[in-house]
């Protein structure tokens, strides 16, 4: 993927749709992916309701437009629903600026202001965001950029330890490009809105019954 990706190609990226969650095995065994790192992954940030009945993750980048929509309707459904659980992680995968947005944003994570960091930088519009335009929008979140800077060093290798969890893990599941998200064990690989979200969210209830 490049710089200026078009939408077509993000479409033609995100052909996928609604399906159920598929853990390709051989990879899954050679990576040592688990459902647990799917969805419990206590590197992996989250918010929404902890106790939630559904857990959805939520696959992203910092240049994902796409991204950022659809997390918009993410954003409104999770506040009006009251009961679902979100994990985020991040795949930084469209231009190097996409690799600094996810630094800063874990490393924000130590003094407990990632979803700060997190909302300050997918409100910024664009494909290829400059790192000075992510930096103002981080210093423009009150958080302490000294700390965050000394805390991105200190913990370089826990953070790409992360991101490199974060692809092992979307390349298990089977997902082509961005934007994706589980919702239970569905997997979209596309911007849905809010009507759309909603009625995914509807089936995996379903079907998580179902399973009982």
């Amino acid at each position: 993927m490049t710089n200026g990706i078009s939408r077509k190609q993000f479409l033609r990226l995100a052909g996928l749709s609604a399906s159920l969650i598929a853990i390709d095995t051989a990879r899954a065994e050679e990576d040592a992916i688990t459902e647990d790192m799917v969805f419990n992954d206590p590197e992996s940030p989250t918010s929404g309701n902890p106790k939630g009945d559904l857990t959805i993750v939520d696959f992203f980048d910092y240049n994902c437009p796409y991204c950022k929509n659809g997390e918009k309707a993410l954003d409104a459904v999770v506040k009006r629903d009251g009961n679902i659980r979100v994990v985020y992680k991040e795949l930084p995968i469209l231009s190097p600026t996409s690799i600094i947005g996810a630094r800063l944003a874990l490393a924000a994570r130590y003094q407990d202001k990632y979803l700060v960091v997190h909302e300050a930088l997918m409100d910024l519009p664009g494909y290829s965001v400059p790192q000075d335009f992510m930096m103002d929008a981080v210093r423009k979140a009150n958080v302490d950029l000294l700390r965050l800077s000394l805390d991105e060093k200190r913990h370089s290798d826990d953070i790409v330890r992360v991101l490199k969890t974060n692809l092992a893990v979307a390349q298990a599941v089977g997902f082509q490009g961005l934007p994706a998200t589980l919702v239970g064990v569905y997997k979209v690989n596309e911007a849905l809105n809010e009507k759309g979200l909603e009625r995914v969210i509807a089936d995996a209830r379903t079907r998580q019954k179902a399973k009982g």
